[in-house]
């Protein structure tokens, strides 16, 4: 037998009608009273409701309580309800006659702040509840009086749709039949002061509306038909220290515009953006924040939504036909994820519940002077339980293939960009993020354990030790780090007059110092090209001609230098403004007698990219010092630089020789081995733009030792280019073959 509920009261009734009830479903609903069952509706707006069981009841209106219903039925039976008022009929199905849906373990997990897949319970969910679909929504706002659905489908009326709060878990959550698919919606919070808050998009919403909207969307994410499968199983191989990786950066709403200057599609770009990265060679694409963000000139590094794929280029499916378009090409996708921060907007993050409930309480632990926004609470569990299952959301549930965490030095600090006295000591008085550091090493553990063959690369720009060192080995579990160290000294020295770059001969080669310590990409990224940096080419000093032939130059260096590669979009062409967010590349530079530079750049960094895969030992030991070693780097007054790349016995060696003058230089280059050695790219040639000087397609390696090396050759090194020479084919033994 039920148990007996109390009498329903007129204060319970009036609470639920002016929306500060906490505990909805205690009230509303079918309750066991007496002997027999009593059913209770609040309609806003009605003035006659009629419950639909076998027969029809009137339900009778509660005197004092306009819109609230009561009536009497013989068992708990199944029924929908039917209103009228204001001259209208409507037949809608009560979501206060469902039971709940979480179970038992979801709610321990989430009480634990344990669940790693937690968009499965958290969010918006097309289901079948009791026989009947509609759409189940949880939210965790563990200090709130009191938490509704609010959308068109309920006039946006907080009274409507009431949620039922699972125990102490801090979790709200309703089924509401009827919704469906792209319906938009957001969640009215109550404070503990009985305070109503701004609306809040929800922080697992799979969707969004389009700005400057914001409300959150449903989204159906089941039944993806993926047909990746040989890429998945092939990728771990094409993402390790041994591995060519050479990633092409993008920010997907600049790229390329259609006309009338509008974005592209995830459709148009599955079509277009992966036929030019796989005509360039890239091996990866790696997209600047899509997580949903409101601002577009956050450039996505302010997100809102976590878990939902921005509008702007189209809906989740969408979203995952471009990835699987990228692996059917053969090329991984990464991801920009952006745990460090998150804006301050009122539907967003900030005080979801009325307290500071993701961020910190302190403005000096949990507000970004740098950038106005607020800082995740990294000791929270729940709040680090909703970060890393984020990150396992997106390689999951659109199988990217790595994330790029961005930030990572902001996070690892707690005096980053403070002066004394805005910062909290951590528990030993040091500076050092305790918590976040814990983060970032359960991250990786998680993205490395649960999805094989991804890859994670901090953006981070200090020495801290152990970035991409193995967490049980102490260090932070990452794949590979941003070799930032590498980028801003070999921009300064490109930068400069080539008649002062003999004071500053070690910037070229101070990065092989700590080349070896971390698992490094040589990043030339977004960040180099705004805020008044100019465009890479308009860094190169000289005249036009020598501003490209600076810059052919310096992609050579990097290129043949230690480490994998990352260029940031339009860089690849030698576009000449500063990229701008808000337009698309100046695609039209590569047109015309006008454009036959930048056609060369283009095919440089295309061949560039075709010789580093196709040779290991431009490749294999990026990470290893048994890759490399210098011939000359002692050349300050010449400016040339001159190494050697190694891959495994039975691989021909590259030698790779600048020159950052633009004088041409005739000399003899110490060779490791004998025998001919193919002039295989050459930056200087015509086809690239140059003078077409050089070497005649190669050199022959005379028993002259030089250099440290037992051969060596006359060569040609002509004015600003970088020359890669390839010994013919040689066997395990090192003999030529």
């Amino acid at each position: 037998m039920a148990q007996t509920t109390a009498a329903l009261s007129i204060h319970a009734a009036r609470a639920i009608a002016e929306g500060t009830h906490g505990d909805p479903f205690s009230v509303l609903g079918l309750h066991p009273v007496g002997a027999g069952w009593q059913l209770r509706v609040f309609v806003p707006g009605a003035d006659a409701l009629v419950v639909v069981t076998d027969t029809e009841i009137d339900a009778k209106p509660l005197s004092g309580v306009p819109g609230f219903f009561t009536a009497d039925l013989p068992g708990r039976v199944a029924y929908h309800l039917k209103a009228s008022g204001h001259g209208s009929t409507w037949t809608f199905e009560d979501p206060f006659r469902f039971g709940p849906v979480l179970g038992e373990m979801d709610e321990y997990l989430l009480g634990e702040g344990t669940h790693k897949r937690l968009w499965n319970v958290l969010g918006a969910h097309l289901i079948t509840h009791e026989g009947v679909e509609g759409v189940h929504f949880a939210v965790w706002a563990p200090n709130a009086q009191r938490v509704s659905v609010v959308g068109d489908f309920n006039v946006w009326d907080g009274r409507r749709a009431p949620m039922r709060r699972r125990g102490p878990t801090g979790v709200w959550e309703i089924f509401i039949p009827g919704l469906t698919e792209g319906t938009a919606y957001k969640y009215e919070i109550r404070n503990l002061d009985g305070a109503v808050m701004p609306l809040k998009s929800d922080p697992v919403g799979y969707g969004s509306e389009h700005p400057p909207a914001n409300a959150s969307v449903v989204r159906d994410l089941r039944g993806a038909d993926w047909q990746d499968g040989t890429w998945m199983k092939t990728r771990a191989t094409a993402q390790t220290v041994d591995a060519p990786i050479s990633v092409y950066e993008v920010h997907l709403a600049s790229w390329k515009r259609a006309p009338g200057d509008r974005m592209l599609s995830y459709d148009e770009l599955a079509d277009q953006l992966v036929t030019y990265v796989t005509e360039m060679g890239f091996t990866h694409i790696e997209l600047m924040p899509i997580s949903e963000y409101p601002f577009d000139g956050s450039w996505g590094y302010q997100p809102v939504g976590l878990f939902a794929p921005t509008i702007r280029h189209g809906t989740p499916p969408e979203f995952r036909a471009f990835v699987q378009a990228a692996h059917q090409a053969g090329i991984g996708v990464l991801l920009d994820w952006v745990p460090g921060h998150f804006p301050s907007d009122a539907h967003g993050l900030g005080r979801f519940d009325g307290t500071p409930l993701y961020e910190h309480a302190d403005p000096r632990e949990g507000f970004h002077q740098d950038w106005n926004t607020l800082i995740f609470n990294y000791g929270r569990t729940e709040v680090a339980n909703y970060l890393i299952s984020n990150a396992l959301y997106w390689l999951e549930e659109y199988h990217l293939d790595g994330l790029r965490v961005d930030a990572v030095a902001s996070m690892l600090y707690r005096d980053y960009s403070r002066e004394a006295g805005q910062w909290v000591p951590n528990r030993d008085g040091g500076r050092e993020n305790y918590e976040a550091i814990a983060l970032l090493q359960n991250m990786n553990i998680t993205a490395y354990g649960d999805c094989p063959g991804i890859m994670t690369v901090a953006e981070e720009s200090t020495a801290f030790p152990g970035v991409s060192r193995p967490v049980d080995h102490g260090g932070l579990g990452f794949g590979f780090k941003w070799n930032m160290g590498w980028m801003n000294d070999t921009l300064s020295y490109m930068q400069r007059d080539p008649i002062y770059r003999k004071h500053h001969h070690h910037q070229m080669t101070f990065g092989l110092h700590y080349a070896w310590s971390e698992n490094f990409i040589l990043p030339i990224s977004h960040d180099e090209v705004v805020h008044g940096k100019g465009s890479m080419l308009e860094k190169m000093p000289g005249d036009r001609d020598q501003k490209f032939a600076n810059l052919r130059a310096y992609y050579g260096f990097m290129w043949g230098h230690p480490g994998k590669k990352l260029l940031f979009m339009g860089c690849e062409f030698a576009q000449n403004g500063e990229w701008a967010h808000a337009r698309s590349l100046d695609w039209h530079e590569l047109e015309g007698e006008h454009g036959a530079p930048h056609r060369g750049v283009q095919a440089l960094v295309r061949d560039l990219n075709a010789l580093y895969r196709r040779t290991p030992a431009l490749y294999l030991h990026d990470s290893r010092p048994e890759g490399f070693d210098w011939i000359s780097a002692e050349d300050a007054d010449g400016s040339t630089y001159a190494f050697v790349r190694k891959g495994k016995a039975g691989d021909a060696p590259v030698v790779v020789a600048c020159n950052f003058t633009p004088v041409e230089r005739r000399l003899r280059l110490g060779l490791p081995g004998p025998g001919p050695w193919a002039e295989v790219l050459n930056t200087d040639a015509a086809i690239y733009g140059g003078g077409n000087r050089g070497n005649m397609g190669g050199v022959e390696a005379e028993a002259v030792p030089s250099h440290n090396q037992p051969h060596s050759a006359m060569i040609t090194l002509p004015p600003l280019a970088t020359l890669f020479f390839q010994q013919a084919k040689v066997g395990a033994s090192g003999d030529k073959t």
